[in-house]
């Protein structure tokens, strides 16, 4: 680059299994795919109810274990690596001068540097992550340009994130002019850079074809779409900004979060927007999409700015009734319908049990004898997954704490099927064959190979027993989950797990064993003509994907 069309433009400073029991005590006839209504379980009601699902479950779990281990040296340990990065950065920010520099001081700094030849690179990645002063880089690309007579475009790149980061847009807008100016063209990197920057600049439009530029290479990607979106929206332009926002939807890019909340803060025409608006709603609802807080606060206000309609917003939680605890509405039900039940069972059946699974080691002989005995069992009300479920307390014999959940589901007069391995018929230590047998005794039995896989057994006799059949286990079943075919059928098995699988949250030797109940009601977009329920992240919860979130916005109209 020409030193003195860099100086001229850029440079300008501003100021700013087998065996199984005797027969049961009952048998059914024969087995029913579905029962007229479902089990009911005892479980732990007097407690606040939080599923296992719930957000920010994981990371205290975590949290609990690593406290009871008593694991303080590693904690102590990752504290001294807090430290030391910290140490670090704050080294590395002092080599960053806290004004412009002249070029005589920049000379300096760069031949007392230990790499002077990656000085300036090395620069200006320590002032892009510090998020430095703007004019600082200004000076140094001043030096660079007089010292070498031309700047790089790798430099001049960094330059530019710089400024998009910052949100300096009179300079994006010089660089872009510049750029344009002695390049030919610029790769997708710069483009998306000048995407971002440019979108929120009186010269939004020039970003349009930026985005056509891209496309000739690569298929733009969502934030790509996004800023464009956004520019048109934040710049009034709704139709240009619709236009691009069913273009992406159909090349099947999920929006940014923050390009809805654009969206929703930028309505022009309320009625000419509004269907368009209530279909990201019903998008979130199809794709369980939970919108974050931020957003959440913009569709309430959008909401409530609906001319003559009379919406009210309110954030509430679902109380132990399964109703909204601010308009008292009844959730919806997580009870799969019976056309959602048998894709669900069929597609399991075929990519978990009978596909080709790596997490599932069994043989097919023994696959076989299990589908056998299934056959010729009574329709489960639950399964126990006999080997997780042992080791729910780590004080005492396995087996006795098997024999206490076992016993107390029997107690509730259900029909049980404990899957175990064969290793558990030994006598040991941890597993006393008269606890086994008294198991075998009220609860139906299979015990697979030690190097077998229960979990497929147990996904197929409870699909196989009904949609009413539950499940006792901690396993979060995630690597079979992932075994699915499409997003659409980890949904559906994540709601049926959800809504079928039992937990005994803690479990003292001697004591009740308590269930942790299954969720009655779906953590989805929920609406009727007068309400809408929306879940929501709140700001800071730390949710895995395989929680759910426990808040809610509530909107009502007023009748």
């Amino acid at each position: 680059i020409d030193i003195f069309l860099f100086c001229n433009t850029v440079l300008k400073f501003r100021s700013k299994p087998t065996e199984f029991r005797s027969k049961p005590t009952e048998f059914r006839s024969k087995p029913t795919e579905f029962r007229s209504k479902p089990t009911e379980f005892r479980s732990e009601e007097h407690r606040p109810f939080r599923s296992v699902f719930a957000a920010g479950t994981a990371r205290r779990t975590a949290e609990m274990l690593k406290k009871r281990e008593g694991r303080a040296e590693e904690k102590e340990e990752e504290e001294e690596m807090d430290r030391c990065s910290v140490r670090y950065k704050a080294s590395s920010q002092q080599e960053i001068p806290d004004r412009p520099l002249s070029p005589e001081e920049w000379r300096k700094l760069r031949d007392d540097s230990s790499r002077p030849d990656r000085f300036p690179g090395r620069m200006l990645n320590l002032m892009l992550a510090a998020g430095t002063d703007v004019d600082v880089a200004k000076s140094l690309l001043a030096f660079i340009a007089l010292d070498s007579g031309t700047v790089p475009y790798v430099l001049l790149l960094k330059y530019l994130s710089l400024c998009v980061s910052g949100g300096h847009h009179s300079e994006v807008l010089d660089t872009y002019d510049l750029m344009k100016s002695c390049f030919k063209t610029l790769d997708i990197g710069a483009y998306s850079l000048l995407l971002k920057g440019i979108s929120r600049t009186e010269r939004w439009r020039e970003m349009l074809p930026m985005l056509e530029e891209i496309k000739k290479i690569v298929t733009p990607t969502r934030r790509n779409y996004g800023d464009a979106i956004s520019g048109a929206f934040l710049n009034g332009d709704s139709e240009t900004g619709w236009t691009l926002y069913n273009e992406m939807m159909e090349l099947g890019l999920e929006p940014n979060q923050e390009v809805w909340q654009c969206m929703f803060n930028s309505a022009t025409s309320l009625q000419k927007d509004k269907e368009k608006l209530l279909d990201i709603l019903i998008y979130m609802r199809e794709n369980q999409v939970y919108p974050q807080e931020m957003l959440v606060k913009s569709i309430k206000t959008w909401f409530q700015s609906l001319p003559g309609e009379g919406w009210t917003g309110r954030f509430s939680s679902v109380d132990s009734r399964d109703r909204c605890g601010s308009c008292q509405a009844e959730m919806e039900s997580i009870e799969l319908t019976e056309e959602e039940y048998s894709q669900l069972k069929q597609r399991v059946m075929a990519n978990v049990i009978e596909g080709r699974d790596v997490f599932f080691k069994t043989t097919p002989q023994e696959l076989q004898s299990f589908k056998n005995f299934v056959k010729k069992s009574p329709a489960f009300d639950v399964i126990v997954d006999g080997l997780n479920v042992a080791n729910i307390s780590v004080h005492g014999p396995k087996s006795q704490n098997l024999l206490a959940v076992v016993s107390e589901l029997c107690d509730q007069g259900l029909t049980i099927l404990v899957l175990g391995r064969k290793h558990m018929m030994q006598h040991s230590k941890m597993w006393n064959r008269y606890d086994i047998l008294k198991i075998k005794q009220i609860a139906h039995c299979f015990f697979t190979d030690n190097i077998s896989k229960d979990d497929p057994f147990l996904l197929y006799a409870a699909l196989h027993s009904g949609n009413n059949c539950k499940f006792v286990s901690r396993d979060l079943m995630r690597d079979h989950k992932a075994c699915l075919p499409d997003s659409a059928t980890r949904r559906l098995f994540f709601k049926w797990q959800r809504g079928h699988q039992l937990v005994v949250p803690w479990y003292v030797p001697g004591k009740k064993v308590r269930f942790q109940r299954e969720l009655r009601y779906d953590t989805v977009v929920q609406s009727t003509p007068t309400s809408w329920h929306l879940p929501y992240d709140e700001d800071g919860e730390d949710r895995s994907s395989y929680e759910i979130p426990q808040k809610w916005l509530c909107l009502t109209k007023q009748h």
